[in-house]
């Protein structure tokens, strides 16, 4: 949906200019990946993008937070991150297995050299964005 509007705080371009140059690409990706993914859902008018935790975090109204990041102690793989209290990682290990490493119930992981299958993330990143709406179903309709 080309209607989306997207609330930007200034921080956030100060974190991605922080990143190390080999990590930017990779990062911005990911970004690029959820802001793609709620522009394709005509039911979604507005999304956050701001710092929890010092990390890019993107918020919408029905939805469960997204964050992303790179950390320097584990400086070979960057994760998107989700609310380790939801159903979403647990629901995401079920429907797409071994597609995607996972840190617990709270991320996706990847390493440096991982070709990101984009298709299937999307799909992670659409049900975070709609989660009170569909964590009532089984699979969260996946």
């Amino acid at each position: 949906m080309e209607d989306l509007q997207l609330v930007t705080n200034p921080a956030v371009e100060e974190k991605f200019a922080n990143y190390p140059t080999h990590i930017k690409p990779k990062i911005e990706r990911l970004r690029q990946l959820i802001l793609e993914t709620a522009k394709e859902d005509a039911d979604l008018v507005k999304l956050e993008e701001t710092l929890k935790w010092g990390e890019p975090s993107y918020l919408a109204k029905k939805g469960s937070t997204i964050r992303i990041d790179w950390k320097a102690k584990t400086p070979e793989q960057y994760a998107i991150y989700f609310k380790c209290t939801s159903k979403l990682v647990s629901t995401f290990k079920e429907v797409y297995g071994d597609t995607f490493n996972y840190e617990n119930t709270r991320a996706i992981l990847f390493s440096l050299d991982d070709k990101i299958p984009e298709k299937q993330l999307k799909e992670c990143i659409h049900m975070a964005l709609n989660y009170h709406k569909l964590k009532h179903l089984d699979k969260l309709g996946k």
